[in-house]
């Protein structure tokens, strides 16, 4: 086997456990040539890589921000996107409503298009979702991309989008009623959430925008961010009870960071050895973004705590080989 198929075999191992949750795997059209599949399979991934440590690509954000149990909360829910009537709401068929009286319309489409939504109920009617991009990006090509994402990821449900681009980052609030047409209901997961994720990037690159979807683990985050509502009610002086404590911690997270870090030096040793300049100098961009990855600087700090002793923060090798996680793990 040559060289060259020796390093795309080790993109496609490693680099699916990276980037591919298990339900994702890359797929290649039917019926290449092995060596053509894995040449096409590693093609992605080097560009998935190229994107995460040398482009350092903006990552996408969806959201789950919560929902209504009744036709009350959702229609406050909708005020609040559409600034009462004055943003232009969009619906699932692509019809645009703007102003009180059209808003009210909508309400009532929700209310009685299909089973009846009580003002008040007890299981929740709706999901609100949240899709944005960091400042800079063009609110119409976000837009475009949060309209291609809803087709494709809630087809068959009812649904209204607004663009928010008066705020520093522009961002598509999405509110899905739960129940589709064909009585099967939402009930998103966090594998959902990180294909969610992982389309709403696809979209965006279709339209000449980079973005990247890779999950925190991949990435060797070590914080948790406050959801939505909290920064909301923080701001507001609304809050009673303290935030909990910003950093990760426990075994699950431990795991999943470590099997990310053992993928990304594999990978890197396999580029390291290829006779392509390109995969060289690539290697040399994963170790230096595994240097800054906030949970190899947190592990060589451990490290460093259990042998008394400073030591050079370097590329820490995980120390324990870890087999493919299954479908729980961390998105």
């Amino acid at each position: 086997m040559s060289a060259g198929l020796t390093v795309d075999g080790a993109l496609v191992q490693w680099g699916e456990r990276l980037f591919y949750p298990p339900n994702r795997i890359v797929r290649s059209p039917p019926t290449p040539r092995l060596d053509t599949l894995m040449r096409r399979k590693a093609s992605v991934i080097r560009g998935r890589i190229v994107a995460t440590v040398s482009r350092r690509a903006p990552q996408v954000m969806v959201k789950v921000t919560g929902g209504g149990r009744g036709m009350a909360a959702i229609t406050a829910h909708f005020r609040y996107i559409s600034k009462n009537g004055r943003l232009e709401i969009e619906d699932d068929r692509g019809v645009s409503h703007r102003g009180k009286e059209a808003l009210h319309d909508l309400v009532d489409q929700w209310r009685y298009g299909g089973a009846l939504i009580p003002d008040d109920g007890h299981r929740r009617e709706a999901f609100n979702i949240m899709l944005s991009m960091p400042q800079g990006t063009d609110p119409v090509i976000v837009h475009r991309a949060a309209r291609e994402f809803a087709k494709a990821e809630l087809a068959g449900h009812r649904y209204v989008m607004v663009l928010h681009e008066h705020q520093a980052n522009p961002h598509v609030h999405l509110s899905v009623r739960a129940t589709a047409r064909d009585g099967c209901r939402l009930n998103p997961r966090k594998a959902d959430l990180h294909r969610w994720r992982e389309t709403f990037a696809e979209k965006l690159r279709g339209w000449g925008v980079e973005a990247e979807a890779t999950r925190r683990a991949t990435r060797g985050e070590n914080r948790r961010f406050d959801p939505i509502w909290r920064l909301k009610a923080g701001a507001e002086g609304r809050l009673s009870v303290a935030a909990p404590p910003t950093a990760k911690s426990g075994q699950a997270y431990k795991d999943n960071r470590l099997r990310a870090l053992e993928a990304w030096v594999r990978i890197g040793e396999a580029l390291k050895l290829s006779d392509r300049a390109d995969d060289r100098a690539l290697a040399r961009d994963i170790v230096h973004f595994l240097r800054q990855m906030p949970y190899a600087k947190e592990l060589a700090r451990e490290r460093q705590r259990d042998l008394g002793k400073p030591t050079r923060t370097d590329v820490v090798r995980p120390t324990q080989t870890v087999q493919r996680p299954g479908p729980d793990i961390e998105r």
